[in-house]
């Protein structure tokens, strides 16, 4: 039976989390459990001499009052600190990855939790499930991520928000663009989809959206520019995902730490550099970046994060096992994480919002 819960919040921010934080800690709170958060990911158990109160840290309805519309997280999060591959330097000062999944097992037993709450996207929730296979703790995922590309939930909370919030700058960019006749490419987060892109782009009636699930020909989209002047629009939005890349081409990206994944990142100056070098228009290129991460949850984040915090407690309450919670309209139903590992969700290229694009003239750079 489950009577002691502990919960964290793992990878990038997204907004929402704290409402996550606030529905699990009151639903379970309810039931007459005790709850608990690790703060930064798993770094409150593995380092728990960076936080001077204690990396494991009790969540009270005091703790949690007045956050469900604060974007970041009270827990703090990291996507460095997998406890699988954990970087640390050797004698010869060299940065290695070491597996510590054992210290969180002690960790859990030794606080008697009966279950984690993992709050995380496809790399959170594919350590989470291990975790849980060599632990034997129950896991319930909660599917966070602004890039919305987690496999069998109709949306993840944060996307709405990161959407909202890049539509608005590119409506803001596209006055400046007109004003000086320029080619203004605007790149967005997404990593490996293109949910952010494609939705924005067609949201705020950009002229060119390029994603990762549709490789470019730059001269297509440099003659889509072009061919705007004469129709009385000597200006272009073009909307890059940071995980775009040309025909035949590589992505673009800024490096890797040790620990961490390669960070995308540079596509959007490529495209106008080469935009301005075939059309001889003026390029600028805008990088929104972790603008889109922060801030205020929209009204549609907020609910689904606390529907998504609640239904994690009644699947414990159930007696549901190392699943994820999902969205399936009209419910919030339950999904065995196994499926949800390691897997990512594309933007479907039959879909309707690709043909929409299309059907509006967009270019998506075939």
């Amino acid at each position: 039976m489950t009577k002691k819960i502990v919960l964290n919040t793992g990878g990038g921010d997204a907004p929402g989390l704290n409402a996550v934080i606030r529905a699990v800690t009151l639903s379970a709170i309810h039931r007459g459990w005790e709850v608990y958060g690790i703060l930064e990911g798993y770094r409150g158990i593995l380092t728990p001499e960076d936080f001077p109160n204690g990396g494991i840290v009790p969540l009270t309805i005091e703790a949690v009052r007045g956050i469900t519309h604060l974007g970041g997280t009270i827990l703090g999060t990291t996507n460095r600190g997998n406890p699988l591959k954990f970087p640390v330097q050797d004698e010869n000062g060299e940065w290695q990855t070491v597996d510590r999944s054992a210290e969180i097992t002690a960790a859990f037993q030794e606080y008697g939790f009966d279950a984690l709450v993992a709050i995380g996207g496809d790399g959170s929730l594919t350590i989470a499930h291990e975790i849980g296979k060599r632990s034997g703790i129950n896991v319930i995922g909660v599917p966070k991520t602004i890039d919305n590309d987690l496999e069998h939930t109709i949306a993840t909370f944060g996307f709405d928000s990161a959407v909202s919030f890049a539509t608005e700058c590119l409506d803001r960019l596209h006055t400046t663009a007109a004003s000086h006749n320029r080619i203004i490419v605007v790149e967005v987060m997404g990593r490996h989809a293109g949910w952010i892109g494609l939705y924005s782009g067609v949201a705020a009636t950009a002229d060119v959206i390029l994603i990762p699930e549709i490789p470019f020909d730059i001269e297509k989209v440099a003659h889509k520019c072009e061919k705007r002047a004469p129709n009385g629009a000597g200006f272009s939005i073009v909307v890059v995902a940071e995980g775009a890349k040309p025909i035949g081409g590589e992505l673009s990206t800024k490096g890797k730490a040790v620990g961490q994944a390669a960070q995308l990142g540079g596509v959007g100056e490529k495209v106008a550099k080469a935009l301005s070098a075939q059309t001889g228009l003026e390029s600028r290129c805008v990088v929104l970046g972790h603008l889109v991460r922060g801030g205020t949850p929209t009204a549609r984040d907020r609910l689904l994060s606390l529907r998504f915090g609640a239904a994690a407690v009644r699947a414990l309450e159930e007696g549901q096992s190392n699943i994820m919670v999902a969205l399936q309209p009209p419910r919030v139903d339950y999904v065995p994480l196994e499926k949800v590992a390691n897997a990512m969700k594309a933007v479907p290229l039959d879909g309707d919002i690709i043909a929409t694009a299309r059907d509006l003239g967009i270019c998506l750079g075939d």
